[in-house]
């Protein structure tokens, strides 16, 4: 098996679009073009990474556990291509950096743990604080700089940002539920069923605002900041729910199986970054763990 980067490419790009289509108009590249490197791609690892739906593709329980893998590689490669060799990786000194729950739980590890190898001698400080509490840390100083879910950030004038992934939300569903074999799905459909919200990293904040400008309201039996209970209930067969593809596992706590579904909906994707005060100047070590994590995702880009 000789995996090229270009596949690892395209597949990432099909996992987050839901479409081959999409993917392809993202990559700039024909639909051909993408559906061959997956075709490849699946041969190699000699596993199903995709289903294919009316609607577009969906991960198998594989191809969920591939995309992890999908991302580190990704992540490793750009930190390859930008990080000068002649960089000091002697630098001391200390980063107080705020974190959100479902990036703690979620996203960080690995590259805390990449850049702890890095920089031996610097010291990353991390807090994990609700968003308000990490937004007044950057304006006041007590932060130097946060990873959170940008996407979610209140005080844009103050606060700058940097995109680093764009997770896409979808419908998770119980197996053998109705609505697996329906060739579209809506937020229509979704209205009739039992609806598991999750509360945590503002998540039912964020529902409402796709949902509110419908008319429609999700039939809401239980309310929780557990992301295990969300995916326990939903595997049990207890409602449905719609969260992002970074929480996404394909089996619960207790082996039962989740399935994934695109929703036809104007739903934004869970963006994870980075956040700091740019009335602040940063020190050598808060611009080293930026520049760090800004080249592990190929520097996304930044807003002011």
């Amino acid at each position: 098996m000789a995996l090229s980067i270009k596949q690892v490419r395209y597949f990432i790009a099909t996992a987050d679009a839901g479409q081959v289509s999409q993917a392809a108009m993202a990559l700039n590249v024909s639909q051909s073009a993408v559906t061959a490197a997956i075709k490849q791609l699946e041969e190699d690892v000699g596993v199903a990474l995709f289903k294919r739906l009316p609607s577009g593709v969906s991960l198998t329980a594989e191809g969920a556990r591939f995309l992890q893998h999908a991302r580190n590689i990704m992540a490793a490669v750009n930190a390859a291509q930008h990080a000068p060799l002649t960089e000091d990786t002697a630098i001391s000194g200390t980063v107080r950096i705020g974190v959100s729950y479902t990036v703690a739980g979620y996203f960080l590890p690995r590259h805390y743990t990449r850049f702890a190898r890095s920089y031996p001698r610097l010291r990353a400080e991390l807090y994990e604080l609700p968003r308000n509490a990490i937004e007044s840390g950057l304006k006041d100083g007590s932060l130097d700089l946060a990873v959170m879910l940008v996407s979610n950030l209140q005080d844009r004038k103050r606060l700058a940002y940097e995109t680093l992934i764009r997770s896409r939300r979808r419908l998770w569903l119980p197996v053998e539920h109705r609505l697996l074999a329906a060739e579209a799905i809506t937020l229509e459909d979704i209205a009739a069923e039992p609806y598991v919200m999750l509360t945590v990293d503002e998540a039912n904040q964020t529902a409402a605002r796709y949902w509110k400008p419908t008319g429609l309201r999700p039939n809401t039996i239980f309310t929780t900041s557990s992301v295990e209970a969300v995916r326990s209930m939903v595997a049990d067969g207890m409602g449905v729910t719609i969260l992002s593809d970074m929480v996404y596992r394909p089996w619960s706590l207790e082996g039962q199986r989740i399935e994934l579904r695109n929703v036809v909906a104007d739903i934004p994707t869970m963006d994870v970054g980075l956040a700091w005060n740019h009335t602040r100047p940063q020190g050598p070590a808060a611009r080293t763990f930026h520049e760090f994590m800004s080249l592990s995702f190929g520097g996304a880009g930044s807003s002011v």
